[in-house]
């Protein structure tokens, strides 16, 4: 027997006003049993340091449905505007490439 239907809930959401956006090329992603934590930071041209600009933490459960998430989005944003390619994928990996995000 088919279950009915669940009607979806909304969700509002609030982004504060002094909310600022981040750029990052650079992730470190570490986890314990009960939790995933990830920086996210920016890697400079030259600068052999990085500094982390946000800290994310979330249980296990919440890192799978963000990845479902995350793939989601991407094949979506590639029927739009075509396939990512990674760095050895399109054929331009360099020393400098090899670190940074990585899979």
């Amino acid at each position: 027997m088919a279950q009915p239907a669940q009607p979806s809930t909304q969700i509002n959401i609030e982004l504060p006003a002094e909310l600022e956006a981040i750029y990052s090329n650079f992730a470190i992603i570490n986890h314990s049993p009960s939790e995933i934590v990830i920086d996210f930071a920016r890697l400079m041209p030259n600068v052999p340091k990085v500094k982390v600009h946000a800290r994310v933490l979330m249980t296990p459960l919440n890192a799978k449905l963000l990845l479902k998430a995350l793939g989601d989005n991407l094949a979506k944003f590639e029927e739009k505007f075509g396939e990512v390619r990674l760095p050895a994928e399109a054929g331009f990996e360099t020393p400098e490439r090899s670190i940074g995000f990585k899979h």
